[in-house]
C-alpha cells in the first residue's frame, strides 16, 4: 500500500549501469500497453481546456468534484501545493483515475500531510517479543538478516526514509510525507497510484481477506499493487499527451532506505510482476477479469510470476512433524500462524543478495540472473527484477518452524518442488549460498558457518525425493536436537 521510492541499491555491478535514481517500488518507469482511452462524449474533443466543460448534472465516470479529466489547472508543483490546490488536483486525479480504471469513486478521498518524523511513529508498530523472534528467524532463514539484527527495525529501514506517501485502508485517507504543509508532488504519479488503492478499497475492500504468511501476502500484493501500477502506467502514458500534468517536484523528499539489496528485491515483488500479472489478466477478459482477482486473489506469489498458471495453482500441503527434544521449544507468534511459508520470490531474493553482498564467496547467482537488463545496459524500468531463477523455480509449497532455547535458536525449513530435478537444484544451490557466508562442509550434508559471519550458525541440507529439508541450530553438536533425522 505504500507510496516507496524504495531506491533498491542497485550498485554497478561488472559494467552494469545502474538507473541514475533506481526504480521506485509504486512507480517504475513504466511504458504503456494500452490505447488511450477515448475523449467522453459529453467534454469537447480538445485534449485540455482552460475552461473545461459544464459540469454534468449528476456524477458521472471522468469528473469529479468539479472537475473533468481532462481539465487543465492553474497551479505551481514547484512552490509547493496548498490544501485548494490539493484539493484541486486531488479531485482531478480522482476523476483521471476512474477514466482509466473504468471505475466509479463512490466517495471524495480525503489526503492528509505529516512529516516524516510523524510518519516514523505512526508506521512502526508496537514490537511483540515472540513474533519478533519468530521473523529473526525467518529472516535469518533465508540469509537476509543476521541474528545480529532485529528483522522488523531492518525492513522498517529499508522503508522509513523513502516513503513519498501511501493509502491507509484503516483511516481511508491518502497521506502525503513531506517536510512542508505546502508539499511539492512528485508529478502525478504517485497520487494516481494511491488513488487506485483507494478505489480498490472502496470497490473490493482491501481489509477483507487477512493472509498470514509471507507468500499469501506476496500474491495478495501482486494483485493489489499491480493494479494500481497498471493504472499509473496508463495514467502518465496520457501526460503530455492527452493532459497536462503536474511537473515532477525536485527529488529531495526521500532519504534512499537503508541499501538493503535483499530486503528491496523482496519487498519490490508486487511492484515488479504484479503489474505484468495484471496486464495479463486485462488482455484475457479487460477489466472484469481484473476485478475477478480481487474476489480470487493469487494464492501466492507462483501465480503473479507466472500468471498462466492463475487461477489453478495452489500451494501443496507440507507436513513437518515437530522432532525436537525437549530442550528446544516452538516460537508461535500471537494472531497469526505458527510457521513460515517463504516461496518463489523469498528465495529468488536470498539468491539476488548474494550479487551486492561481497561477503566470502562469489556470488551464488550473475546480476544478469536476477535483474533485467535493456539492450543497453540500463535495467529496465518496466519490469527491473527477475523473480524466475532457476534454483527458485519449481517452488511448489513449504513449511518453517523456528525453535528457541533459552537465547539460542535455531529453524527448520522444509520446501516441495515439482519434481526430484528442481529439488535437487535448490539444494545444491543453496549449499552454494551457505558457502557463500562463510559455510564449511564439516559432515555429511553438514555445514559449519564461521564466527565472524552474520549467520554464525550450523546448517543440515538434506533432500528426500521432491522434498528438501534444511534444519539450522547452533553448533552442529546440537542439529539433531533440533530436528531428529
Amino acid at each position: 500500500m505504500y507510496r516507496a521510492a524504495l531506491l533498491a541499491a542497485l550498485l554497478v555491478l561488472a559494467g552494469c549501469q545502474a538507473p541514475s535514481a533506481g526504480p521506485s517500488a509504486a512507480s517504475p518507469v513504466h511504458e504503456t500497453t494500452g490505447t488511450d482511452a477515448p475523449e467522453p462524449t459529453a467534454t469537447p474533443t480538445s485534449a485540455d481546456t482552460d475552461d473545461g466543460p459544464p459540469d454534468p448534472e449528476s456524477d458521472r465516470l471522468g469528473w469529479e468534484n468539479g472537475y473533468w479529466h481532462n481539465e487543465s489547472l492553474d497551479v505551481t508543483n514547484s512552490d509547493g501545493l496548498n490544501e485548494s490546490e490539493r484539493e484541486a488536483v486531488v479531485a482531478r486525479s480522482m476523476a483521471r483515475v476512474e477514466w482509466v480504471r473504468e471505475r466509479e469513486f463512490d466517495e471524495t478521498v480525503p489526503v492528509s500531510v505529516i512529516d516524516r518524523s510523524t510518519y516514523r511513529n505512526r508506521s512502526t508498530p508496537a514490537s511483540n517479543a515472540t513474533s519478533a523472534r519468530f521473523d529473526n528467524g525467518k529472516f535469518e532463514a533465508l540469509f537476509l538478516i543476521g541474528e545480529d539484527r532485529d528483522a522488523l527495525a531492518a525492513q522498517n529501514a529499508a522503508l522509513s526514509q523513502s516513503v513519498l506517501g501511501y493509502y491507509s485502508p484503516a483511516r481511508d485517507e491518502i497521506v502525503i510525507v513531506a517536510d512542508s504543509e505546502t508539499p511539492q508532488l512528485d508529478g502525478e504519479a504517485t497520487l494516481a497510484h494511491e488513488l487506485v488503492h483507494a478505489l480498490q478499497d472502496q470497490q473490493f475492500d482491501l481489509t477483507n481477506g487477512t493472509v498470514t504468511t509471507r507468500d499469501a501476502y506476496q500474491g495478495r500484493n501482486g494483485i493489489v499493487e499491480g493494479d494500481a501500477s497498471f493504472v499509473e502506467r496508463r495514467y502518465t502514458a496520457n501526460c503530455g499527451a492527452t493532459w497536462s500534468c503536474l511537473d515532477s517536484a525536485d527529488s529531495t523528499q526521500s532519504g534512499g532506505g537503508d541499501g538493503h539489496f535483499g530486503l528491496n528485491f523482496l519487498q519490490f515483488f508486487p511492484y515488479s510482476d504484479g503489474p505484468g500479472f495484471v496486464e495479463h489478466r486485462y488482455e484475457a477478459g479487460g477489466w472484469a477479469a481484473v476485478d475477478a482477482a480481487f474476489a480470487d486473489r493469487p494464492d501466492g506469489a507462483t501465480e503473479v510470476i507466472y500468471p498462466e498458471q492463475y487461477p489453478e495453482w495452489e500451494p501443496a500441503t507440507v507436513s513437518l512433524p515437530d522432532r525436537s527434544n525437549d530442550e528446544w521449544e516452538r516460537v508461535r507468534p500471537p494472531g497469526r500462524a505458527d510457521y513460515a511459508v517463504v516461496g518463489q520470490s523469498a528465495i529468488a531474493a536470498s539468491l539476488a543478495y548474494t550479487v551486492t553482498d561481497d561477503y566470502e564467496d562469489a556470488s551464488v547467482v550473475r546480476a544478469r540472473d536476477v535483474i533485467n537488463f535493456e539492450a543497453d545496459g540500463k535495467v529496465a524500468g518496466d519490469d527491473p527484477y527477475n523473480y524466475d531463477v532457476p534454483a527458485a523455480r519449481g517452488w511448489a509449497g513449504g513449511k518453517l518452524f523456528v525453535y528457541e532455547n533459552g537465547e539460542r535458536s535455531g529453524y527448520v525449513w522444509r520446501t516441495r518442488w515439482t519434481n526430484e530435478s528442481e529439488a535437487a537444484e535448490f539444494a545444491s544451490t543453496w549449499s552454494a549460498v551457505v558457502r557463500h557466508w562463510g559455510g564449511e562442509e564439516t559432515g555429511e550434508n553438514v555445514w559449519t558457518i564461521a564466527e565472524d559471519s552474520p549467520f554464525n550458525d550450523a546448517v543440515r541440507i538434506e533432500r528426500s525425493g521432491a522434498t528438501v529439508t534444511v534444519v539450522n541450530a547452533p553448533d552442529a553438536a546440537t542439529l539433531e536436537a533440533v530436528h531428529d533425522a
